[in-house]
């Protein structure tokens, strides 16, 4: 009984040393952790801090939770006097809700002051007017802060946005503005403007290349590690390190075809960029990976797919979809297992292990959306408990 009773004694010692605790916790996966929010406020308390976070993401990788999807009209976005104009009856911002968190974002009211979409890191939402007003959105703290003004006028840009957490629990972002040449001009520089979050300025440069090269407009980057990927003119991707200071950018020619109907850029499962394209018959997806030798990429075929086999494989209701136009949407993050399709306004998550095809259902107005001109981005915020306590 004595023996029985010290080694309970221990084994609550252990647990009320916090670094004992942390340890045992970090063995565990993402779905044991997130229960043991409800032992005591001391342990939420731990769970949620910033430092247990981020030193537990370098262990594990948890999964993100889908709030919706982010409809943008581009011919809004920064639209000459007489360009297109947005019926009122329309939304500015416009999401697709697939939860009770998205629609509660909806009726929060808060999307009526950000403008329009723009892009979204870490659940973060960057939105604003081109070329003049840009706000941030902090989805925990559930305030906004706006952008100073550019300090430069770019007719036609493209943009980056990145966000990163820090030990401390503060949260760094940079937003890059890049100008678009047109394709006649034989360039090999991209003038860029960038904000800190850190200097909350903005900051001029230029960027070189070793052949000419044009950055599409009002196309947003793909964020992979701190690294930026732009889509470029002629089937290229335009890589850009923004802690280099040699101010490089890189081409990458894009595999496949250049008849595609839609192509879309990710981040696969082993922090790889993905590149994915539709056409009419089916869609093919191809990962960028290093040589053995080190010093050259290669773009490798992961998956092919027709879509007609596709539906199908998969029963009613989903073969009456098999009539309409079937497009990839995007892919999911640090995601290769699945990957967002549309079939009319209809949307579907395909998993390739499985071959299945799964209908998602959202809120809103999907049959009155332009879907050809719009761009519809799905919107994910960290799957990570969130405390008042420790903000």
């Amino acid at each position: 009984m004595k023996s029985k009773r010290i080694s309970h004694d221990s084994g609550l010692d252990a647990l009320s040393c916090d670094d004992i605790l942390c340890n045992i916790l970090f063995r565990l996966p993402p779905e044991s952790v997130f229960k043991f929010i409800t032992v005591s406020k001391k342990w939420l308390h731990l769970i949620c801090s910033p430092s247990f976070r981020h030193s537990y993401l370098s262990w594990w990788k948890t999964n993100s939770r889908l709030l919706g999807f982010f409809v943008c009209n581009s011919s809004y976005l920064g639209r000459s006097r007489d360009g297109v104009r947005r019926p009122k009856s329309e939304p500015a911002l416009l999401l697709l809700s697939t939860c009770e968190e998205g629609d509660d974002l909806t009726f929060s009211g808060i999307l009526k002051q950000l403008g329009y979409f723009i892009d979204s890191s870490n659940g973060f939402l960057l939105c604003g007017r081109h070329p003049k007003t840009y706000y941030v959105w902090n989805p925990n703290t559930k305030e906004k802060y706006q952008l100073p003004r550019p300090r430069v006028y770019f007719e036609e840009l493209c943009m980056a946005f990145m966000v990163e957490e820090c030990p401390d629990g503060s949260v760094c972002y940079k937003v890059i503005r890049a100008k678009c040449d047109r394709i006649l001009d034989e360039v090999n520089t991209v003038t860029i403007e960038s904000f800190s979050s850190d200097t909350t300025t903005w900051s001029y440069s230029t960027l070189t290349c070793s052949s000419t090269l044009s950055l599409s407009p009002r196309t947003v980057a793909t964020v992979i590690g701190g690294v930026i990927h732009w889509y470029a003119e002629h089937g290229n991707v335009a890589i850009y390190k923004p802690d280099d200071e040699d101010r490089h950018i890189e081409l990458i020619k894009l595999p496949g075809s250049y008849d595609c109907d839609e192509k879309v850029l990710g981040e696969s499962f082993d922090g790889l960029l993905q590149y994915g394209e539709s056409t009419e018959s089916g869609m093919a997806i191809w990962v960028l990976e290093r040589e053995p030798s080190g010093s050259i990429f290669k773009w490798n075929l992961r998956c092919k797919l027709k879509f007609k086999t596709m539906w199908k494989k998969n029963p009613t209701p989903m073969i009456k979809f098999s009539s309409k136009e079937t497009q990839i949407l995007s892919f999911l993050p640090q995601n290769s297992e699945s990957v967002f399709i549309r079939s009319g306004c209809h949307v579907f998550l395909y998993h390739f292990e499985s071959e299945r095809v799964e209908l998602v259902h959202y809120n809103g107005r999907g049959s009155f959306i332009s879907w050809d001109l719009c761009r519809v981005v799905p919107y994910f915020i960290p799957a990570w408990p969130y405390s008042s306590l420790c903000r």
